[in-house]
């Protein structure tokens, strides 16, 4: 019998924010895809899971693990696939992997629970009921102009994970691009200095502190055309 592949959402910040489902999937699985098993061990330990065997999977390796994965499940292994934060495959690695296990028929279970999007979008008095989520913006200032000004006139709001090293820069092409519109920035969140800010653009400019992880949500275009 064929394994299962769990996809196991972690805390974002706040070890605590675990399901039970999913302590109890660690707990049970043969074997844990992480990012980074140092990460892993400090929820692993926190829980008290023992004696569980880590494998590395990262951007760097994705490819080639996931086909080493994939015969582990066909061996009858049941694997986790956990992300440093938050919800696999979100801005993090899985797709190749979970692609490979559908066109291979092997069950892929969801453990749902924390996500950074869902988290920030559910504080931040922007319009929830359409959204887009962008991730993270190309490296690249050309690529990132490009990008946004695609969506300039999107009809709901616009989710965009930032970096500490980007968020100055990313603010200022987002002032030129969008204009003075409500935005909403969540920093750190669930951490012991979480922070959270709403208002015009400008002014949330003038307040960030240029610390941690940010979720950016600009508000919808008043004029908005653009449909999908």
């Amino acid at each position: 019998m064929m394994g299962k592949l769990f996809v196991v959402a972690t805390p974002i910040g706040n070890l605590k924010d675990i399901t039970i489902r999913a302590i109890e999937t660690l707990n049970n699985v043969d074997i844990i895809l992480c990012e980074d098993t140092r990460r892993a061990k400090i929820l692993l330990n926190y829980y008290n899971i023992k004696n569980k065997k880590l494998l590395s999977y990262f951007e760097g390796n994705e490819e080639k693990r996931s086909k080493e994965v994939i015969n582990l499940l066909k061996d009858g292994k049941n694997i986790a696939l956990i992300s440093d934060a938050g919800t696999p495959l979100i801005s993090d690695p899985g797709y190749k992997l979970v692609k490979l296990c559908r066109e291979n028929n092997i069950d892929v279970i969801p453990i749902p629970g924390p996500s950074a999007l869902i988290s920030a979008l559910s504080v931040s008095g922007l319009e929830t009921d359409k959204f887009l989520f962008l991730g993270f913006l190309p490296k690249k200032k050309n690529k990132r102009i490009k990008e946004l000004e695609k969506y300039n006139n999107f009809e709901g709001s616009i989710v965009i994970y930032i970096s500490v090293h980007k968020i100055e820069e990313i603010l200022n092409e987002i002032y030129e691009i969008f204009g003075n519109r409500k935005v909403f920035i969540a920093r750190e969140m669930t951490k012991t200095f979480e922070e959270y800010i709403y208002g015009n653009l400008l002014d949330v400019k003038e307040k960030i502190k240029k610390k941690g992880e940010f979720v950016l949500i600009i508000s919808k275009s008043v004029h908005s055309t653009l449909k999908f």
